[in-house]
């Protein structure tokens, strides 16, 4: 098994209040479930307006897919419309513990 986390710290600099925020964070989250058929939520910052941060769970087959995975979901939101990608921190479950 080969799984990992992925986070990433958005600025949102056009919302104005929390619904604009949500607005804007809400299509990224969607389509990640959808297209990639990933876990994904919202995990700070929801009471801050311009301020996100999303995590994503990756479970795949092999260490290659993984990967692929990973890159494909941090591109897709590095390209998002309305939000800045500001950080991205990657943690992977070692399957020896």
């Amino acid at each position: 098994m080969h799984a990992a986390a992925i986070c990433f710290d958005l600025h949102v600099p056009e919302s104005r209040s929390l619904k604009a925020k949500r607005a804007a964070v809400r299509p990224i989250v969607d389509t990640l479930r959808h297209r990639y058929r990933l876990s994904v939520a919202e995990v700070d910052h929801q009471n801050q307006w311009q301020r996100a941060a999303i995590a994503v769970a990756v479970v795949a087959e092999s260490d290659g897919r993984l990967h692929e995975l990973l890159a494909s979901v941090e591109r897709y939101v590095a390209g998002a419309a309305d939000v800045e990608l500001i950080d991205v921190s990657t943690a992977y479950l070692d399957p020896e513990d």
